[in-house]
């Protein structure tokens, strides 16, 4: 298992979104929305392998396309609900 989050996060998105990517293709700025044709409904699909992968739990409050426009972002998100 990768120690980085941003790789794990990057795996669990390649992984789960089925992208024909390497998760090492993958830049911690790129917007996935845009760059990977990310919707709602694949969205709702990173939200739950971050839940599986870290223990998190989500409120409706915390979603916000930024929140989850790059790697980077989400793995802020990630950090901040750590601590």
């Amino acid at each position: 298992m990768p120690e980085k989050i941003e790789d794990q996060i990057k795996e669990m998105i390649v992984e789960r979104l089925f992208l024909q990517v390497s998760p090492d293709d993958i830049a911690d700025d790129d917007p996935l929305m845009v760059k990977y044709d990310i919707d709602s409904v694949r969205l709702f699909e990173i939200v739950i392998g971050l839940e599986e992968i870290f223990d998190l739990t989500f409120e409706d409050d915390e979603f916000s396309v930024e929140a989850f426009e790059t790697v980077a972002a989400i793995a802020d998100l990630v950090k901040s609900k750590q601590e």
